[in-house]
C-alpha cells in the first residue's frame, strides 16, 4: 500500500521550530532563522507548481532551488546558511521517520570564493529559441527575451528593466542601468533587433500596460513588468523542454555570452566594459572557463592525450 504523502506544511514547519528550540535548545533567533529557509524553499515549490510532498522532493529540485536564488542575487554565504537550515530540516525529518532520504545529503554548500558557472553551447542556446511555440501568445516575447540575454549578456534584473526608450534602434545598441545605477551601452547585432522589435511592433501591441509600464519592454498578460522568478521558470521549462540537464537560470545566458566572445578571441577589456563589470577582475573568471575548454580539446583530440 502506497504511504500518503506528507506535505511541507507551515504547521510541520512548526513541529520543527519546537524541535529546535526544546531538543536543540537553539536560540529564538536562530530558531526563526532555520524555519525562514524552509518557508523559503516552500514558496519555491509552491511558484514553481511542484510536489511538496517529502518523499517526492529530489536532489534536482534542491539544485534548481539554489539556482534560483543564485539568479535573485542571494550571494553564497546566504545559500551557504540556507543549505545549512534545509539540511537540518531534512536531518530532523529523518530522525522522526517522516522522510524516507535525504535530497541535501549530496550537496556541498555553495563555494564562497570564486567559481566557474553553468555555460551552454551555442547549439543548446539555439535550439532553446528554436523551440519557442510563436503561435502562443507569449512565444515572440520569450524568444526575444532569450536573444537579449544572450544577444547582450544581459543580468535578469537589467533584462525586466529594459525600456523602449533606451533602445537605440538606429544605432544598434541598447542603454542599461546596471548595478550601482551605472549606465552603460551595449551593441546589439541586427538579428536580435529584428526579434525584439518583432516582439515590441506585434505581440506586445495586443498587450495594454499598466501607467507605470508603459515604457517596459517586457510585460506580462495583465500590462506588468515581468519579475525575476517568471523568467527563471520560463528558462527552466525550455531546458526541460529540450532535454538540457545542465542547472541552468537566466544568468547562464550572461555567462555564455561572455565565455563565447573570449573563446572567439574577444578583448578581456571590451568584454568587460559589456558586463558592466566594475573590475576585470571579475570577468576574467571566464578567461579561465575558455582554459577549460581548450584542455577538454587537448584531451579528446590530440594523440598523446587521447584516451585508448
Amino acid at each position: 500500500m502506497d504511504k500518503l504523502p506528507v506535505n511541507i506544511t507551515p504547521n510541520l514547519i512548526k513541529h520543527y521550530a519546537d524541535y529546535l528550540r526544546l531538543e536543540l535548545s537553539l536560540s529564538d533567533n536562530s530558531v526563526e532563522a532555520y524555519c525562514h529557509d524552509v518557508h523559503l524553499f516552500l514558496q519555491y515549490l509552491e511558484a514553481d507548481k511542484k510536489s511538496t510532498d517529502i518523499n517526492a522532493i529530489k536532489q534536482g529540485d534542491i539544485e534548481t532551488f539554489f539556482a534560483y536564488l543564485y539568479d535573485m542575487n542571494i550571494g553564497a554565504t546566504s545559500q551557504a546558511r540556507i543549505l545549512s537550515g534545509l539540511k537540518s530540516f531534512w536531518r530532523y525529518l529523518i530522525q522522526e521517520e517522516i522522510a524516507e532520504t535525504d535530497p541535501t545529503v549530496l550537496i556541498s554548500s555553495p563555494t564562497l570564493g570564486r567559481h566557474l558557472p553553468e555555460v551552454l553551447t551555442y547549439e543548446e542556446i539555439q535550439k532553446m529559441i528554436d523551440s519557442i511555440d510563436l503561435s502562443q501568445p507569449t512565444g515572440h516575447r520569450n524568444k526575444a527575451m532569450i536573444e537579449v540575454m544572450y544577444g547582450c549578456g544581459l543580468r535578469v534584473s537589467e533584462l525586466i528593466g529594459l525600456q523602449i526608450s533606451d533602445i537605440y534602434r538606429n544605432d544598434g545598441f541598447l542603454r542599461i542601468i546596471g548595478k550601482g545605477n551605472k549606465e552603460r551601452l551595449v551593441p546589439i547585432g541586427d538579428s536580435s533587433l529584428k526579434i525584439l522589435f518583432q516582439y515590441i511592433e506585434g505581440a506586445r501591441l495586443h498587450i495594454t500596460p499598466k501607467p507605470k509600464f508603459t515604457d517596459t519592454v517586457f510585460l506580462n498578460s495583465r500590462g506588468t513588468g515581468l519579475t525575476r522568478q517568471m523568467v527563471f521558470l520560463i528558462v527552466k521549462d525550455l531546458a526541460e523542454k529540450n532535454g538540457i540537464t545542465k542547472t541552468i537560470s537566466p544568468h547562464t545566458f550572461r555567462h555564455s555570452f561572455a565565455t563565447h566572445l573570449l573563446e572567439g578571441g574577444a578583448n578581456l577589456l571590451a568584454v568587460q566594459q559589456m558586463l558592466g563589470h566594475a573590475s576585470v577582475s571579475t570577468t576574467e573568471i571566464y578567461t579561465h572557463i575558455s582554459d577549460e575548454l581548450l584542455r577538454d580539446t587537448l584531451t579528446s583530440y590530440h594523440p598523446r592525450f587521447k584516451k585508448q
